[in-house]
């Protein structure tokens, strides 16, 4: 590598490093070494402000905005006190039973949707259930992050590094579908198991607490239902062009800003209401993260890692296989997953042209998908879905640390991996 390429990844650990260690405010990390960056010129303001490759994801940045705004405008009308309410007395006020409930809706919710919307939505019913019953709120909100992750693999439009793979690999949703969807479902009885063990601790179950939940009526907690019609009429015209992306060819990012305008417009919601729930730190935070792994894309680093990592297959399909799923599980939990499945997409998809009449090649595409996407377990920063909820939990007053995440994070995703590993070989290889 280049000293340009060794500078930039000589910035992006220490960066890293900061976040990890939480000397200094995430926020405050990723800017700075998103400045560094651009002082060194291992990328510059094209590359980091306008480039679709090595640049600030905006479509994710205004997604996020877009989806903030209708979920503040939405806490308005009460209607998270009514599903925690509900989501209580569905489990009988049983700490695991609502884990369990709660996990099962995000996955769905986040095959159909993408899952940092998904969160948005869950997020504070999840605060609103563990305070009536008295139970930490940590655990709930990191088990929803990762099933969100686990969830998201299973369609073309649940996790953005599905989008990409499926423009380039010709894939359709059908296709995932097929290939992802079923693995997910085991993925996801898996994951609700670990559950038992990971946050054994948090199931502390209050009868006291359990009993006055289930003499609640959830109705009474909605608060306007005019607006929370409008609200569920805009967020359900949203989550359908969600769906019909494929069809309308509208970008998440619109749908979700032209959604939100519409609300605020249409209703008697104030700007300074709308705007009052948006998480910028956790916006700027992905900016600066954008500039600093852009970076890395640019100077070439994670371009030669991924070749390496190829290449020491020496061109066998069951050996490059296993290393791309590893591999990426790997680096999706030290970088976002979207540029780095942006990088090594061209590359799978020249193994895939190269090896044709060699087997079942589209296996190297469920490879990258189910190692991207579950890799962003490992980690805080490895899934914009993660950012989010600690971004969410910061807001509250209940912060969570890089390394509370991740050392259940890692588990989680070791597991999910070698899960997948037997599939593949065993669907694809034999």
């Amino acid at each position: 590598m280049t000293t340009l390429a060794w500078l930039s990844v000589a910035v992006f650990l220490g960066a890293y490093a900061l976040i990890a260690t939480e000397r200094v405010h995430r926020v405050a990390a990723a800017l700075g070494g998103a400045g560094v960056m651009l002082l060194i010129h291992a990328s510059d303001a094209g590359a980091a402000f306008f480039s679709p490759r090595t640049g600030v994801d905006w479509n994710v940045i205004f997604l996020l905005l877009g989806m903030m705004v209708i979920v503040g405008v939405l806490k308005q009308t009460g209607v998270f006190e009514y599903l925690a309410i509900w989501a209580a007395k569905r489990a009988r006020g049983r700490p695991y039973r609502l884990m369990v409930l709660l996990v099962v809706i995000t996955a769905v919710a986040s095959a159909l949707l993408d899952n940092v919307t998904t969160v948005l939505l869950i997020a504070p019913v999840t605060f609103l259930v563990c305070e009536r019953l008295a139970l930490p709120v940590v655990p709930y909100l990191i088990a929803e992050a990762m099933s969100s992750n686990i969830g998201g693999a299973a369609t073309l439009v649940g996790d953005p590094p599905n989008i990409i793979i499926a423009s380039r690999g010709g894939l359709s949703f059908n296709d995932f579908l097929a290939h992802m969807a079923p693995m997910v479902v085991i993925l996801m009885a898996v994951f609700i198991g670990l559950c038992r063990i990971l946050f054994r601790t948090a199931f502390r179950y209050d009868p006291g607490r359990a009993a006055q939940i289930m003499h609640l009526n959830e109705r009474e907690a909605i608060a306007d239902r005019t607006l929370l019609w409008q609200s569920l009429a805009v967020l359900a015209l949203v989550m359908a062009a969600f769906v019909l992306h494929p069809v309308l060819h509208y970008e998440p990012s619109v749908v979700a800003v032209l959604g939100a305008g519409i609300l605020v417009a249409a209703t008697k919601v104030t700007t300074s209401d709308a705007i009052a729930e948006v998480e910028w730190p956790t916006l700027v935070f992905f900016m600066g993260l954008f500039v600093m792994v852009g970076a890395l894309v640019e100077t070439g680093v994670i371009g030669q890692l991924s070749h390496m990592a190829v290449e020491a297959t020496e061109g066998r399909l069951e050996v490059t296989t296993i290393v791309i799923l590893w591999a990426s599980a790997a680096l999706s939990a030290i970088v976002d997953n979207i540029p780095y499945v942006a990088t090594m997409s061209p590359i799978v998809a020249d193994l895939v042209q190269a090896g044709q009449g060699q087997g079942h090649t589209r296996v190297l595409w469920w490879a990258l998908a189910f190692g991207a996407d579950l890799g962003g377990n490992a980690t805080a920063v490895g899934a914009a879905a993660n950012v989010v909820v600690i971004g969410i939990a910061a807001r509250n007053r209940t912060p969570i640390s890089f390394w509370t995440f991740t050392k259940y994070g890692l588990i989680v995703t070791v597991v999910t991996v070698a899960l997948v590993t037997p599939y593949l070989w065993l669907r694809y290889l034999m």
